[in-house]
C-alpha cells in the first residue's frame, strides 16, 4: 500500500502454489519476510501500526497516518525488494499490486 509519502503498508494473502503444502519454498520466503516485516516495524521499533490476521493465513499491516520513520520505511521497502527478487526467481507464483492508501 503506497501514499504519496511512499510505502505505508502491505497486505498478503494465498499460497504461492509451487509446490505441495509444507514443501513450498516460496510460500515459506513469502511468510517468513512478511513475518519479519510485521515484526520488526511493531515489536522492534515499537511503531503501534494496525495490524489484521485473516483465519485463512492472511496479513496486513498498515502505519498510523502520521508515522514519517524512516526505518519503518526502510523495513517495508526490503519486504518490497525481497518480494520482487522472489517473483523474478520463482515466476508465476507471486503476484505484486500497488495500491494507494
Amino acid at each position: 500500500m503506497r501514499s504519496r509519502d511512499g510505502l505505508r503498508g502491505f497486505c498478503a494473502q494465498g499460497h504461492a502454489d509451487y509446490a505441495e503444502y509444507g514443501e513450498d519454498i516460496v510460500c515459506a520466503s513469502v511468510t517468513s519476510a512478511v513475518q519479519l516485516t510485521a515484526n520488526g516495524i511493531t515489536e522492534c521499533l515499537g511503531i503501534n501500526a494496525s495490524v489484521s490476521v485473516d483465519p485463512q493465513g492472511g496479513i496486513s499491516l498498515i502505519l498510523p497516518q502520521d508515522c514519517r520513520r524512516e526505518d519503518a520505511a526502510a523495513f517495508l521497502e526490503a519486504l518490497y525488494l525481497h518480494l520482487t527478487v522472489l517473483s523474478q526467481d520463482y515466476e508465476g507464483t507471486i503476484q505484486i499490486t500497488d495500491s494507494e492508501v
